[in-house]
């Protein structure tokens, strides 16, 4: 029980609240309604006080990932005298058990499985609340609705304020407001009439008027990148402290939508005043908010408002039970035609749904007068002659939930598909095929082959040229004028060989080595048949479309036979088909052999054979050369490409790659003496010589007496005579210079001299 306090306490609970309130903010996407209601616990213990306890219902969706309820909620209390609201306090209340709502409506009618409601209560108790000149309210706010809201703008961004208003009048006598009996239906179906009472109860019997009245706002979108942003107004969790009435409307999408049209204009949904009875069409599946206010009344004077804020799911529905058969036609959803040809015994495959809900079936055929009836799932019922008969199929009949089908059965003089073909068993050429299929109607209508190939065709009498051999099922589906099919399948053993033999070679003309692909374009062939090449230069090869490597000049004959798994032969001769030029052979010498950075210039002797008359030279991609024995200096040094490509005068070549190595020398030499005597000459000892791709470099000097006087690793820095260079001048004498460096190829390398300073 929370009583009044002074004033400084109440800042300390806030404080608190603040510290231990919600810490963790995520947006309450699955909230989808709420209310709260008041009872009047009697009188406080203060002269003219009330104690009341508060209710609040929130709801949400069982399915998805959006935010628990609000453990705990934080609500504020104001008080509103002369048009001024003022906040009273903030309470943190915990909730309920969670619990399940069930789903009402129509039992023959199944909502999907992820239409499901959970509900939470939250109790405030309030003692000793002095009466005043005006009224209370307790609000409770949070953001946000689910996004895939129809009917308001920004669902994803809008958040919700449930409320309650106790007035003076209420305070006054004690009043306890009117509550709604039940939830309204978690879900209801698109395109089916529904009607729910939505009605409250009130303790003392007074008058309530309901109506629609538009949901409130309250909350938004901020504090999800900050968290320093969740308590202001337009924040997931708003502080109640500051977040005063009064609130905002949610804005609708107009003009489909609005507070009296929460399900569209067109879905006629409406409220009765005195009852709180619903009906309604929805036409639109979707999520629509829907707000609801119940007014009390006493003596003409108004004491409260219930407001209840509630989302309805407009779903398909499946009916729990579904009268169908299998049937060659249906009329209107409920008449299925089912055509018996040649046939005066027809079964019916049922196929009514769900088999689970269903308890009983009545087939009904009145058959020359004579009611014939069955009670089993797939009857089968003989008619006596040619003709058309009716009837019904009743599932769960006398039930609650029960469906009928309507049937029209048509029995039908007998059809019969049938064909025959010829064809060329050994030379491949068309399959003529004659239709042979008969009716006892009026005449056939449609002829459907498939000739096992996947090729069709809806010529009576077809013909047909298979491109791969092989045993083909052959399907013919033929149809007369009363709709009536059958079937006729017969297997062609399609093994010829082609009446023509086609190759092409990818090359006619080439050089000495050159594979040569033979493409078999002739059909019909497979891997069944036996092949056999000759490709005139002493080799055979008996694949379908070879690859044969030619290394013999001159020119070539190339014959092909075929003979087909049943023995059926074809060949052919292709006269000088392939023509092999000669080729030359690249070869070349370099001089010198080795080649660095000092000595780049080298000359490249021609050594092909082969009738070369001539030659194309590239030097590491940076020069080119027609000459047959080239000069070339290089620019540059490392592992690089020197390519030589000859030319024989019948436009055969050849190519030679070789790749050689162009280092870089380093050379460094010692001198042995220096003079740092301020005359301008000889004043500062270092290394002499090339260090272009020098690496890991370093010169000591050293004292006879082991002492390091100067180190450097700069290959342009040397010893100007002084300690390290900027100290004291040391003595004449011998000093030893240690050099060490890794060259280009990263080998190591050290020197070492005697060096005498001189003054």
């Amino acid at each position: 029980m929370i009583s009044f306090y002074p004033v400084f306490f109440w800042r300390a609970l806030i404080c608190l609240t603040i510290l231990f309130g919600v810490t963790e903010f995520a947006y309450a996407r699955h909230i989808v309604g709420g209310e709260i209601f008041y009872t009047c616990m009697g009188p406080g213990s203060g002269t003219d006080t009330r104690n009341y306890r508060l209710t609040m219902k929130l709801y949400r969706d069982c399915q998805g990932n959006g935010a628990s309820f609000d453990n705990p909620a934080r609500f504020g209390i104001y008080s509103y005298i002369n048009g001024v609201y003022t906040f009273v306090r903030v309470i943190s209340v915990e909730h309920g058990n969670i619990t399940n709502i069930e789903a009402v409506g129509n039992p023959c009618l199944i909502l999907p499985s992820n239409v499901c409601v959970q509900e939470a209560s939250y109790i405030i108790n309030l003692t000793n609340l002095p009466i005043i000149s005006g009224s209370y309210i307790a609000s409770w706010q949070r953001c946000c609705r689910n996004n895939t809201i129809n009917n308001i703008v920004a669902p994803h961004n809008t958040g919700a304020t449930y409320t309650i208003e106790i007035t003076e009048e209420a305070q006054r006598t004690c009043n306890s407001g009117p509550r709604f009996n039940e939830f309204p239906p978690i879900g209801i179906c698109v395109n089916e009439a529904f009607d729910f009472d939505h009605s409250a109860n009130d303790a003392e019997g007074d008058e309530l008027i309901y109506e629609f009245c538009a949901p409130l706002a309250g909350g938004g979108p901020l504090g999800v990148n900050d968290p320093g942003q969740v308590d202001l107004c337009e924040g997931i969790t708003p502080d109640p402290r500051n977040c005063l009435p009064p609130y905002s409307d949610v804005v609708f999408n107009a003009p489909t939508y609005s507070a009296l049209n929460p399900l569209g204009v067109t879905s006629s949904m409406s409220i009765h005043p005195q009852t709180g009875f619903i009906t309604g069409n929805p036409n639109l599946a979707g999520q629509f908010v829907v707000g609801i206010c119940v007014k009390e009344f006493r003596n003409g004077v108004l004491l409260s408002v219930l407001r209840r804020d509630f989302q309805f799911n407009v779903v398909n529905c499946q009916a729990s039970v579904e009268a169908a058969i299998r049937a060659d036609a249906i009329v209107d959803e409920k008449e299925f035609i089912v055509n018996s040809c040649g046939s005066n015994e027809v079964t019916f495959i049922n196929e009514s749904q769900i088999e689970a809900n269903i308890d009983s079936y009545l087939w009904s055929f009145n058959i020359n007068g004579v009611e014939h009836t069955s009670n089993v799932r797939h009857p089968t019922f003989t008619f006596p002659d040619l003709g058309t008969y009716t009837g019904t199929m009743i599932i769960n009949e006398g039930q609650q939930c029960g469906d009928t089908a309507f049937l029209r059965v048509h029995v039908y003089p007998a059809i019969d598909a049938d064909f025959e073909f010829e064809y060329d068993t050994c030379i491949g050429g068309p399959v003529n095929f004659t239709d042979l299929s008969s009716t006892g109607a009026t005449e056939l209508t449609e002829w459907k082959w498939d000739f096992g190939d996947n090729e069709e065709d809806n010529e009576r009498n077809p013909d047909h040229l298979y491109q791969i051999p092989g045993l083909h099922p052959v399907t013919l589906i033929v149809k007369d004028n009363n709709e009536c099919r059958d079937t006729m399948v017969k297997s062609i053993n399609y093994f010829p060989v082609p009446p023509l033999l086609i190759v092409k070679p990818s090359r006619n003309i080439a050089c000495t080595p050159e594979n040569i692909v033979f493409s078999n374009l002739s059909v019909p062939i497979d891997e069944t048949y036996d092949i056999n090449w000759d490709f005139g230069d002493g080799s055979v090869g008996h694949e379908i479309s070879p690859v044969h490597e030619y290394e013999m000049v001159g020119i070539h004959t190339v014959s092909l036979e075929i003979r087909s798994p049943i023995g059926c032969f074809t060949s052919a001769t292709f006269p000088d088909l392939i023509e092999i030029e000669a080729s030359p052979t690249a070869g070349f010498i370099m001089t010198p052999e080795v080649i660095n950075s000092l000595n780049p210039t080298a000359t490249f002797t021609d050594l092909s054979s082969g009738g070369a008359a001539g030659w194309y030279w590239d030097f590491c991609g940076e020069g080119r050369s027609f000459n047959q024995s080239p000069t070339y200096t290089f620019r540059d040094t490392g592992i690089c490409d020197i390519t030589q490509v000859v030319f024989h005068p019948n436009g055969c070549t050849d190519t030679l790659v070789k790749t050689i190595d162009i280092e870089s020398i380093v050379q460094f030499f010692l001198p042995n003496a220096f003079t740092p005597n301020y005359d301008g000459k000889n004043e500062v000892y270092k290394p002499e010589g090339i260090s272009l791709g020098a690496s890991s470099y370093s010169l000591t000097i050293w004292s006879r007496w082991g002492e390091e006087v100067f180190a450097t690793t700069d290959p342009e820095g040397g010893w100007n005579g002084r300690k390290n260079n900027t100290g004291q001048e040391m003595p004449v004498g011998v000093y030893l210079c240690v050099l060490k460096y890794k060259d280009a190829r990263k080998r190591p390398n050290e020197m070492r001299e005697f060096v005498t300073l001189l003054r």
